[in-house]
């Protein structure tokens, strides 16, 4: 499946996560993910993606048969209601909780949930309080 539309302008271009079961990861993806508005963006045998993150066997191509290890990933909610439904789908999906959705110290207003995904990985899911925004994304077309 080939990418016709990407939205970029944040600090990252992309994120590859290696994991043992592409199945439950891409199960607690789409769960989490979705709650986020955030949908996914294909599949295939060995990998799948959504927006600037892609998750793959460590038998695709890109992973070299290595495993990436633990990471802290932190997606951006609209709002506490996201962040609270990230936390629940998270956790029906394979999650483990890590820190369930409440404020935290980092500045006023940092209200966040912590997960594990199937792998380990620290997922978390932050509204940073109300904000006025220029745009949602910088979409470039193919």
């Amino acid at each position: 499946m080939e990418t016709q539309e990407l939205h970029r302008g944040r600090l990252i271009d992309h994120i590859q996560l290696v994991v043992r079961d592409l199945p439950a990861s891409q199960r607690f993806y789409t769960a989490v993910l979705g709650v986020l508005g955030v949908p996914l963006g294909g599949s295939a045998d060995d990998y799948f993606w959504a927006d600037e993150l892609f998750v793959s066997t460590a038998t695709s191509a890109a992973a070299q048969g290595v495993l990436t290890g633990r990471h802290h990933l932190a997606f951006q909610a609209k709002d506490r209601a996201m962040v609270e439904a990230f936390h629940a789908a998270a956790l029906a999906n394979g999650g483990k909780d890590n820190g369930p959705p409440g404020e935290r110290p980092y500045h006023p207003g940092y209200y966040a949930a912590f997960v594990l995904d199937p792998d380990g990985n620290n997922i978390e899911a932050v509204f940073h309080g109300d904000a006025d925004r220029s745009a949602e994304s910088v979409r470039i077309t193919f």
